[in-house]
């Protein structure tokens, strides 16, 4: 059976260094050894952004979304995606490739329409929310109310019984907006409302509906729910408050299928002296059911195994083992990660580093690190020798809903931070195509993942394990 967990660590949309580190202390000898890596770290840059590595990670990332398109978990499609995948680490030599099963869900969006129909016939373009139930064959019919808060909801609540609930919240940042997303239905369905329609959670828009995963609570009714165009959540407020009457017609196929297997796929560079210890890179290979998931997630989940790719083929093997994992059934709740950690192959203590990148891949920043001062202070250090890369900093946060468990943990670990103030504009939507990328920024997010992988996967020293404060 599995179980539907709201996740709560929405990733961070913005690039701000309030937490950045700013001064750090480690001993020579540690010290030392970092810049030692200095000449091979800079042969990895070299080689990824001007050599010849330069382009790869792009190009395979374009062969296989345009091969491939979305990639939603419970289809066939992702599944044919995985053997692909697994046939192509083979190919480029990597070592233990499989994959590990996981139980997903299974949920189909079907057909889907909306339409105003007072005080004006219009089409609504809209995309139906992850796990929201569908509506009768002829769908509904009903007066419409737009609200721009929870407050404001619950401020109306008499009004809102039999009517569809259309939420056009202002947008704050995506880790404050997302609960409309996640929890405008049950919320408005508490009050009797019949469904919910929410303004879709972005900055900007060009009539562009964004998906996401929604919940219901226990005991209160399932609604049917979607996103909308900012810009019709901003119409329908204007009619509102002209005073006319708002009737829509909503009409959803959705339904949650019986759930179903998928994999995990796993990939290594194994360590030459210990191997048993593992430093990962990851981002999931799964997508949503619109656009082709080349922004989210396919280049973080390309820049983790190309990463690993671009050290075998300069033949540099560290002591640690570096396994590249390619995440299965994140857009629906990070359900391939939360069954893989709990695995016995998964067992935290030999664990030296987990990397995400799950947030784009635009021109990297840096790194959020999860750890204590000893791990941010190495990383950092780590961090400075990628000159070439510009000016890289460690920024102090736990990112990354595929990694969060072990974080929690107490294992230390990145996300890759990045120029991602434009992220947000194509999230979730059918948007989200190769034109998004860039083969540069490509190049420097795998030679960043390369070189920290290898020298935290080399260095003599183990990295501290340690819970992170709440």
């Amino acid at each position: 059976m599995l179980m539907f967990v709201e996740l709560l660590s929405a990733p961070a949309d913005d690039t701000a260094e309030d937490n950045t580190i700013k001064v750090c202390s480690l001993p020579d000898n540690v010290i030392n050894e970092i810049n030692s890596y200095e000449e091979t770290v800079n042969r990895i840059v070299n080689t990824a952004t001007s050599g010849q590595f330069k382009d790869f990670t792009w190009n395979e990332l374009r062969k296989f979304v345009d091969k491939f398109g979305s990639r939603f978990e419970g289809t066939q499609n992702l599944e044919n995606s995985i053997d692909y995948m697994l046939q192509n680490l083979r190919n480029h030599s990597l070592e233990n490739v499989h994959g590990e099963p996981a139980m997903v869900p299974h949920w189909v969006r079907g057909s889907e329409s909306a339409s105003l129909i007072l005080p004006r016939e219009k089409d609504i373009a809209l995309l139906g929310l992850g796990f929201s139930v569908g509506t009768p064959e002829d769908g509904i019919t009903a007066e419409a109310i737009v609200v721009k808060s929870f407050d404001e909801l619950k401020q109306r609540a008499e009004e809102i019984p039999g009517k569809i609930v259309v939420f056009n919240q202002e947008f704050e940042s995506y880790r404050k907006t997302v609960t409309y997303r996640s929890g405008g239905a049950r919320e408005a369905a508490k009050l009797g409302a019949v469904a919910a329609l929410i303004r879709s959670i972005t900055p900007v828009s060009l009539y562009t509906p964004h998906t996401g995963y929604m919940f219901y609570a226990e005991n209160v009714k399932k609604i049917p729910a979607a996103c909308i165009t900012v810009e019709d959540a901003e119409l329908l407020y204007r009619l509102q408050q002209e005073g006319e009457e708002l009737k829509i017609n909503l009409k959803m196929e959705a339904q949650l299928l019986p759930e179903v297997e998928s994999r995990n796929v796993v990939a290594e560079l194994a360590g030459d002296k210990q191997s048993e210890k593992i430093v990962i890179v990851s981002g999931h290979i799964d997508s949503w059911d619109v656009g082709q998931g080349a922004m989210d997630d396919g280049g973080g989940a390309f820049i983790s195994w190309s990463s690993i790719v671009l050290l075998k083929q300069l033949d540099l093997r560290p002591k640690r083992t570096i396994r590249a994992i390619l995440w299965t059934a994140e857009e629906m709740g990070a359900f391939g990660a939360k069954q893989y950690i709990k695995s016995p192959d998964a067992e935290k203590r030999n664990l030296q580093f987990v990397m995400e990148s799950d947030i784009g891949t635009f021109k990297p920043l840096g790194l959020e690190v999860s750890g204590n001062d000893q791990v941010m202070c190495i990383v950092q250090r780590v961090l400075s020798l990628l000159k070439p890369l510009g000016n890289l900093k460690v920024k102090k946060g736990i990112e990354g809903d595929d990694i969060e468990d072990w974080l929690k943990m107490g294992v230390p670990g990145a996300s890759l931070w990045n120029q991602n103030d434009k992220y947000f504009w194509y999230h979730h939507t059918k948007a989200d195509t190769m034109l998004v990328l860039d083969p540069s920024s490509l190049d420097s997010g795998t030679a960043l993942f390369a070189a920290v992988s290898y020298v935290l996967a080399d260095i003599s020293i183990d990295l501290p394990q340690e819970i992170p404060h709440k």
